[in-house]
């Protein structure tokens, strides 16, 4: 029994050892990642904590970038974001605890994150009319702002964009549930503090080797924070269901030719004809969103995955550039009648005062 004994010490004392390692390599790591990778923009205070907002170029409407379910944050929009930057104000933000942006106790559901950017906009000093850029969650997102806030929002671009009624679309492939791997993922939550996140943690091929740079130095907080918006996500698709119109608001949705491939979802015992069904349901998600406003339309991308931004970083531009557009020839309709009435006033008051003096000269000369 004492050799079993030793062991079981042997053993606990090596996890100690490897535990104060790891939480040592996590503190290096995390204060590397503060001299490595700085904030791109600034830290707004928004009553106690501070919202990175990284806003570049002039010019009105202010576009605002709201980014997927991620821990990217602002990076997932570098490929596009000095570009839109060129032709008006554009910014982007890193959501409450994702990459520099401080961590909240409060809820991470669709209100709540729509509370934190309006007041690190306004703090910030930056002005309506805006137009919201959505990709994946960032559309739910969007549309709970509009709903917020309807006055400050004059067009939208949503990109890939996630629909409040997606898991009944989702639910028809027959998938694991993802409830099955949420308690390993909270597990590793409470843990990042000892590295292992940082030892776990993969990305996407597809994503600019920059951003993957810096997210991944800020993976243990903002893993954290983009778990709790999973957790959330409930109540936000819900929030964001609420809205279903913009009225007759710009808007443009970028979705793919193909959402999912069927090669991809045969190992998870998907049929092709199951997976085309699918594809053409995600579609009829697309249209819907589109036709939320009067002036709504869906273009697929083609050649395409789901971070459009990345892939096809110019069709995005271009439907930034085009609602953009829209709103800007819309202010200009607005201040034109009344330039025009303004004109015509004058016009008539010179026509009363030219028929006055030559009344008053006729009446002079029958006088005289």
């Amino acid at each position: 029994m004492k050799w079993l004994t030793r062991i079981g010490l042997g053993l606990l004392a090596l996890l100690v050892m490897v535990t104060l390692f790891g939480a040592g390599y996590e503190m290096l790591a995390r204060h590397r990642a503060a001299r490595d990778f700085p904030p791109t923009g600034r830290l707004v205070d928004i009553g106690g904590r501070r919202i990175h907002l990284d806003c570049r170029g002039t010019g009105s409407p202010t576009v605002v970038f709201q980014s997927g379910f991620d821990q990217l944050g602002s990076l997932s929009w570098m490929k596009v974001h000095d570009a839109i930057a060129g032709f008006t104000r554009a910014c982007a933000y890193d959501r409450a605890g994702i990459m520099w942006s401080d961590s909240t106790t409060t809820p991470h559901d669709g209100k709540s994150i729509a509370r934190d950017l309006h007041l690190a906009l306004s703090s910030a000093g930056e002005q309506a009319p805006l137009v919201l850029v959505g990709h994946s969650f960032g559309g739910p997102l969007s549309m709970v702002y509009t709903h917020d806030y309807p006055d400050q929002v004059a067009a939208l671009v949503l990109v890939d964009p996630g629909h409040p009624d997606q898991e009944q679309q989702i639910a028809t492939l027959s998938l694991p549930k993802k409830s099955q791997g949420k308690g390993l993922l909270d597990v590793m939550a409470a843990l990042s503090w000892t590295g292992l996140l940082r030892v776990a943690g993969s990305s996407d091929p597809s994503f600019p080797p920059e951003a993957v740079r810096a997210s991944s130095a800020y993976v243990s907080k903002s893993f954290s924070a983009a778990l709790a918006e999973d957790h959330s996500a409930p109540q936000t698709m819900a929030q964001a269901g609420a809205v279903r119109s913009f009225g007759d608001r710009p808007l443009i949705v970028l979705g793919r030719e193909e959402f999912i491939s069927p090669a991809a979802l045969a190992p998870l015992g998907v049929s092709k004809q199951d997976a085309e069904r699918f594809n053409a349901g995600w579609k009829r998600l697309n249209e819907d969103e589109a036709s939320w406003s009067t002036r709504g339309q869906l273009r697929l991308v083609p050649n395409s995955g789901h971070y459009i931004q990345f892939d096809q970083p110019a069709s995005v531009i271009g439907a930034v550039r085009e609602v953009v557009d829209e709103v800007r020839a819309a202010s200009r309709v607005t201040v034109n009648p009344q330039s025009r009435a303004k004109k015509v006033l004058l016009a008539n008051f010179d026509t009363v005062v030219a028929e006055d003096a030559v009344c008053r000269r006729d009446v002079k000369m029958n006088i005289g």
